[in-house]
Order: C-alpha cells, then structure tokens, then sequence
C-alpha cells in the first residue's frame, strides 16, 4: 500500500534574538522552548501525546552545549517513541532534511504520527567565531577557508555573474528585500517588520559586493516543530491539512561552486529536484500557486525562481521587479517575509518554511493569505546551491 504524509500541525516562535549570554544571570533553556511548541503543535494537530511514534531534530549549532539533544528533549517530554529518535544535519539543508526524515517515518510504517522539531540558537555568539564556524562548514577548509570565504561571498559571485550575463542590476535584487519586507510586515512571526523602500535598500553599506545590507540575512535565533501524520490519520481527524504529493533531491557532486566549468547561476540541483517534485506529483510548474524558498540573499530568489521553472533565465530578476513574485501577482514567492525579513535561523529555517507553506494551505495566513491557493512548493539548500530538496504540497479542506 502505497502511503502519503500530511502536515497536521504547526507552532513556532517569532524568528529573533533569544540566546543568552553565558554570564547573564537569567538563562534561556532550549529545552523549556521546545517543550511548549511541542504541547502547542500537538493541540494544533488534534493528536494525542501516545500517537507519537518518532521524533526527528534538526541538529543543535555548535553553541548548545546540551549534547544528544534529541534524547533530552524526548526525556523531557516524557515520550515513548517505537519509531525513531534521532538528530540530522545537512548545513543549510538541515531543517529539509529532519522534515523529509520525519515523513520516511510514516512512509516506511514506523509510525503514523511523527515530529520534527529543530532549534537555532546562535545570536548572542560573536561574529568572529560564528564566521570561523561558517567559512569551515560551509567551504573547503584547505582552500576557501584561508581565502576568507564566508556564504555571501558565493552569492555575490552569483550575482556578479548574473548581472553580466543578463544585464539585471541592483535595483532588480532590491525589489525582492522591498517585497519580502512587505510580506513580513504582516507575518507575526519575522523578525524584521517595518516595510522598506527601494532607495533605503540602495542606500545600505555593502556587506559583499554587489549585495547590501538589505540583500542578505540578520543572525537570528529560532524554534519550530511540525506535526505529521498518514493521510488516514489526517482524514480522520476532520480538519484542513497539507498534504505532500511530490518529493525531489538532487546533489550535483560539487562542493560549493563547481571546480569544473559549467554555469554557475543555472542552480542544476534545485531544477533537477523540481523536476523529480513536479513529476511525482503530477503537475508541472505553472500549476504551483506558491512557494517558499530557502534563499538566503536577494540574487538566490532570482535564480531559483529560474531554476524551479517560473520564469526563464534571466527573466527571473525584472519578474521580481515587476511584481510578479508578491502577494497578488503571477506566482507569490516568500510570503512569510523570506530569509531577508523572517529571518535564517540556519539549521531550522526550512521549518519555518514549512509552517508558512502549511498555514497558506489551511488557509489560516491572515493578511498574507494567497487567495485559493492550492498547490505549493518549497525548497531546502545546501551551500551554494550544489543540493536541492523540493517538496510540493497541496491543500486539503
């Protein structure tokens, strides 16, 4: 019998600044966070704490000094799972992957109702040793690391690169940080709220070349958990859903930007998973009402918004300028606010854009709700775009 998964609930606290310093005399404990979120997913989900069967965390940053979290959180929780308990990690790709995980739980009959919950704490660590951290995890060490390469950087080059191949300009990055802004100002749970204008965007200190400070992502600290379960189990509980109907990862062999000549802003992996999503589900791009990336600056919008099949190369770009990826236009893109304004708490950011995706879906987005909205994409990344993880969803009422 072939089995399908569902998102039946979600809770998640607003994207921002929670971690506590070390000698600050009140502590945030994790542990106290997850709890609540998973008590409030539960009840969302209309289960029962004895329905979970497996739990699936995002791997903790290096800066929770709690270890085999996944445990403790279990124990706290005072769960008896008969599935699995177990931490993934997958760099920027880490909150995809405990979703897809968590499904393959219920897909492979381990268990019928499973979690998966992640949480990033990494705002009140400083900047110098989160970027140690960052160009290790995200480059090869005996190579990019000594260079200095930190994540904006390859996004830079892609956007350098973009701009001279297709003529795009700045203007055209900053019309999506404009739109993302807008989407965020009415999402409770962003982090940077208040709409910006065009020329404010301009008008930012660079952070890399050409991209400014409105173009990439604040640190930020972030929790979420997801409930899912068989579609039966989602049936039989007689509330709105979101169903997943396709599923597609690619892996290009490359570390970062490829070592062997080829085009760096065609994004293979995220068009060859769109592509395995869209034919496992049946329908093709133009029939996806939505989507929420993993794009942590301006210029990786753009050029998933390609590589995912909205638009053709380089039309991606003066699309965004033109309106066509906002609330109301051709194809709503990133209606929780995206990376640049919900904010990128890294290793949980894909749960966020999963509970977006669900919201839309059942729809309960309020102001930001995509009027009929049916189908849905999402994406999760890992580095520069040499992994993709897509998943389609669709609404279920």
């Amino acid at each position: 019998m072939t089995r399908r998964v569902a998102i039946i609930g979600t809770s998640a606290i607003p994207v921002g600044r929670h971690q506590t310093k070390a000698e600050e005399p009140l502590q945030v404990l994790e542990q106290e966070i997850m709890t609540k979120l998973v008590v409030d997913a539960v009840a969302d989900a209309g289960v029962e704490k004895k329905d979970i069967g497996s739990l699936v965390l995002t791997l903790p940053r290096p800066y929770t000094l709690q270890k085999y979290f996944s445990t403790f959180l279990v124990s706290h929780l005072r769960l008896q799972c008969t599935g699995s308990v177990l931490e993934v990690m997958g760099n920027g790709m880490t909150g995809a992957v405990c979703f897809d995980r968590a499904c393959d739980e219920i897909l492979l009959g381990r268990t019928n109702v499973a979690l998966a919950v992640g949480i990033n704490m990494e705002a009140a660590t400083s900047a110098s040793e989160h970027a140690m951290s960052s160009m290790r995890t995200t480059g090869d060490v005996d190579f990019h690391a000594s260079g200095g390469f930190i994540p904006i950087s390859w996004y830079a080059m892609d956007a350098m690169r973009y701009m001279h191949e297709y003529g795009a300009t700045r203007e055209h990055f900053g019309a999506v940080a404009v739109k993302n802004r807008w989407h965020a100002s009415m999402n409770p749970l962003a982090q940077y709220r208040k709409p910006i204008t065009l020329p404010e965007v301009l008008e930012q200190r660079p952070i890399v070349e050409p991209l400014g400070l409105y173009d990439v992502p604040g640190r930020s600290d972030g929790a979420a958990c997801l409930v899912l379960a068989s579609e039966e189990v989602a049936k039989s509980l007689g509330r709105p859903y979101a169903l997943v109907r396709g599923r597609g990862f690619c892996h290009d062999g490359s570390h970062q930007i490829n070592e062997v000549p080829n085009d760096m802003t065609e994004l293979i992996a995220a068009k060859q998973a769109s592509a395995t999503a869209y034919a496992q589900a049946g329908i093709s791009a133009k029939d996806i009402d939505l989507a929420e990336f993993y794009a942590p600056c301006t210029i990786v919008e753009v050029l998933v918004s390609e590589a995912v099949g909205f638009f053709g190369r380089g039309e991606g770009a003066p699309a965004a300028a033109e309106g066509c990826t906002k609330l109301g236009g051709q194809i709503p893109i990133s209606t929780s606010g995206g990376l640049t304004s919900r904010g990128h708490p890294a290793y949980v950011t894909s749960l966020y854009n999963y509970c977006e995706m669900a919201d839309q879906l059942r729809g309960r987005a309020g102001e930001r709700q995509v009027a009929n909205a049916q189908l849905g994409l999402t994406t999760g990344e890992l580095g520069n775009y040499n992994a993709a993880l897509v998943h389609v969803m669709e609404a279920q009422r």
